[in-house]
Parts: structure tokens; C-alpha cells; sequence
């Protein structure tokens, strides 16, 4: 019966997000609430709640993301020139999945992977 799952997580500031989101990564805007806020990119849908108290460095949310294409996903990131996570670039893991990795503003970690 279920269906879908839309992560929420915590951001600082509304326009560095969208920023982040609609510019960088290519999200399209669902809802602008003031301290709620929507993206949505192909199928997936992320969910943003504003928390100005957010400690980035102190932030563990976190957002597994399966793709169809990781090989051109990554290309199109490193030509963006959108900062990968430092232990983040793409590589094949144990647990059967190509990964890389991406820190948002906050802190957000983005975990793309497809399976080998």
C-alpha cells in the first residue's frame, strides 16, 4: 500500500536552499511556505522545514537518492562545479551500489547511488 517517501529536512535559510536546489541541482520548485518548502526533480520529491537554530556541523539528516544513470549524474555535477563530499566521490561499494555524495547548505547529506 505505500507508495512513496519524501525526506524532510532542516534548513537554515530559505533562499540558500532554493539556491542550492533550483540553481545548482536542478530541483523544480512545488511549495513555498516561508518555513516550509518543496522540490521536486524527476520522480522524488524533498521536503524542507525552516530550524534557524540548525548547527550544520551538528546536523545528521540525511537522503538516499537511486538513480537510473550515476555515471552522467556525476559528469553533470563536476561540470556545475558543485562541490562533492570530501570522503564522497563516485565509486563502487561492498553493498552492491556505485555511490558519490553531496553536502547541501545545512549540511544535508545527498547519497546518489544505483545498483551494479
Amino acid at each position: 500500500m505505500l507508495t512513496d517517501i519524501n525526506p524532510k529536512l532542516p534548513m537554515r535559510n530559505i533562499d540558500a536552499t532554493k539556491k542550492y536546489y533550483l540553481e545548482k541541482l536542478g530541483f523544480k520548485e512545488l511549495g513555498d511556505y516561508g518555513d516550509y518548502f518543496m522540490v521536486k526533480k524527476d520522480t522524488i520529491e524533498i521536503h524542507f522545514f525552516e530550524f534557524k537554530e540548525l548547527i550544520p556541523k551538528e546536523n545528521y539528516g540525511q537522503v538516499y537518492i537511486r538513480t537510473s544513470d550515476i555515471e552522467s549524474l556525476y559528469r553533470s555535477i563536476l561540470e556545475k562545479k558543485i562541490d562533492i563530499h570530501p570522503n564522497g566521490s563516485l565509486e563502487s561499494k561492498p553493498w552492491g551500489q556505485r555511490e558519490f555524495s553531496l553536502l547541501d547548505p545545512d549540511n544535508n547529506l545527498l547519497t546518489f547511488g544505483q545498483n551494479i
